[in-house]
């Protein structure tokens, strides 16, 4: 999307700037032609590349089932806080740790309002909503620690929402419980 965008810009910017500095070359090319390839064709080649791409990056986010199920862990939001439930029965508050280079779905709920579950470096962003489950599929391809945040407003304690991802090797994820993640009872 970056890139596109930025072809876009440089386009834009290098039409304005002939436009400006030789104003006949760009009367040359007729109203017409003008009109047809800048605003009709080009946009169009370039939106359609943009959508391709959306769609093609677009999937790895749906949970869709595979020979081998990523880990899943259970996500239940309430003001003003995060539970992560792992698949060994430990929980978590506020604070989940998620193997690099895994796939992992992350099946959301609510027991209140409405919520937005969102960490803006591993993409995509979900809402948890109370009485449905809806599960987002993210991947860190390194390690280190990601910040996650509440994406819709749920009320006054909204801003004290945030969340702590921790991508770790594979190995260290499966070797060390999650206890290090502040253990909740």
């Amino acid at each position: 999307m970056l890139i596109g965008a930025a072809v876009i810009f440089l386009a834009v910017l290098a039409i304005s700037a002939l436009a400006i500095l030789r104003p006949a070359v760009v009367a040359s090319f007729g109203a017409r032609r003008t009109i047809l390839w800048g605003g009709l064709i080009v946009p169009t080649v370039i939106l359609t590349i943009l959508v391709i791409a959306a769609f093609a990056l677009g999937e790895r986010l749906l949970a869709t089932p595979r020979e081998e199920m990523p880990l899943r862990i259970d996500v239940t939001a309430r003001q003003w806080n995060w539970e992560f439930r792992y698949p060994g029965g430990e929980s978590t508050a506020n604070k989940v740790r998620i193997p690099v280079g895994e796939d992992v779905d992350f099946a959301l709920t609510s027991e209140d309002v409405i919520h937005g579950f969102w960490i803006p470096r591993l993409g995509g962003k979900l809402d948890a909503i109370p009485g449905h489950t809806n599960v987002i599929r993210l991947r860190a391809d390194r390690p280190g620690t990601y910040g996650g945040v509440c994406a819709e407003y749920c009320g006054t304690g909204h801003a004290v929402m945030p969340f702590t991802v921790e991508a770790v090797s594979r190995e260290e994820f499966y070797s060390v419980p999650a206890q290090s993640a502040e253990l909740r009872p």
